[in-house]
């Protein structure tokens, strides 16, 4: 299928868009063409992002008791897992590690907090913790704050804060069988009320959730028609206690042709390897000479991940320069 893959190359690089079956078509090569594949993807991430690679570390800044249901996640209220519980981080805390990302070469920073969404008062303490940084510290400010408002989101901007993510998780048709606290059309909702406040987006979802693979390739085609420049793509680590724990982990190899077709969907797009890849051997390394050109690096919000150092030297040795792909 060798043709197919170069005709599809040549098409995105003329500009067009793969349609949702030639996708399918893609994804469901025999695995002997997974290797041209990702060689593919990996020439269409050069042409279209240089070899930028955007990498961001994110702080756990409120833990636990969550009222969501989501399956997969070690946060919520549903399920007993070991996962720690504390409220809001103090200001000096999120600032403190802020510094330390930083002085280690890290451009951009993500606050992540747990639950539907933040108070008023919440929304207002982080706000002080963004302007220290602002006002202190050279790097961007993300952040992960749940279901908020517009108006609370332009406090954030105002503040400092210029990209916020929510991931979609899945395709909207399986997101019942993932989530049902909140819907796929809440996720929605607060990405327009982020871009309403003048903010960019950082979306994408979680491998391994028992979803298809049409599933995956509708979430991918979603993100395109929302111009999701930002894409995480999570691998479900299944975690004792939650009902997805039993879930079957996916292989480097599953990993590998998954970004390479999201490539094909989202050709300029900042692909990111986020949480599970530490279940993935060489740091996910393969993934990044299959399309994907950043990653969240450290600890992810209740599993381990790569230290930043690691991480720096192995974007380096693949030929990537750190930077900002998207403020």
């Amino acid at each position: 299928m060798g043709n197919l893959i170069q005709e599809l190359k040549e098409k995105v690089l003329a500009g067009n868009e793969v349609t949702k079956d030639e996708a399918l078509t893609l994804y469901n090569l025999p695995e002997e063409d997974l290797k041209e594949l990702c060689q593919a993807a990996d020439e269409l991430r050069e042409h279209f992002c240089n070899n930028a690679f955007d990498m961001c570390t994110i702080i756990n800044g409120k833990s636990g008791r969550c009222s969501e249901n989501c399956k997969f996640c070690s946060q919520s209220a549903h399920y007993k897992t070991c996962s720690e519980q504390y409220p809001l981080l103090e200001k000096e805390e999120i600032v403190k590690q802020a510094k330390y990302n930083a002085d280690r070469g890290v451009l951009r920073y993500s606050i992540v907090t747990s639950g539907r969404a933040l108070t008023d008062v919440e929304v207002d303490k982080v706000c002080e913790a963004v302007r220290e940084i602002k006002r202190t510290i050279d790097i961007e400010i993300c952040g992960s704050f749940g279901l908020l408002n517009t108006e609370q989101y332009k406090r954030l901007r105002e503040a400092g804060v210029t990209r916020i993510h929510n991931n979609l998780e899945t395709s909207a048709s399986y997101f019942s069988k993932v989530c049902t606290t909140h819907t796929h059309e809440d996720k929605l909702q607060a990405v327009r009320n982020a871009r309403e406040a003048g903010m960019s987006i950082c979306s994408g979802g979680i491998m391994g959730l028992g979803e298809s693979v049409e599933d995956r390739i509708d979430m991918a085609l979603e993100l395109r028609s929302l111009n999701v420049k930002s894409v995480p793509v999570n691998m479900l680590n299944p975690i004792p206690g939650t009902p997805f724990e039993k879930n079957e982990k996916l292989t480097i190899d599953d990993m590998c042709r998954i970004v390479a077709v999201y490539r094909f969907i989202l050709p300029d797009a900042s692909i990111r390897l986020a949480g599970g890849r530490g279940l993935l051997p060489g740091h996910g390394r393969e993934c990044f000479k299959s399309g994907a050109n950043a990653v969240i690096s450290g600890d992810m919000l209740t599993t381990a991940g790569y230290t930043i150092e690691s991480d720096m030297n192995m974007i380096h040795e693949l030929g990537y320069k750190e930077e900002l792909w998207e403020k």
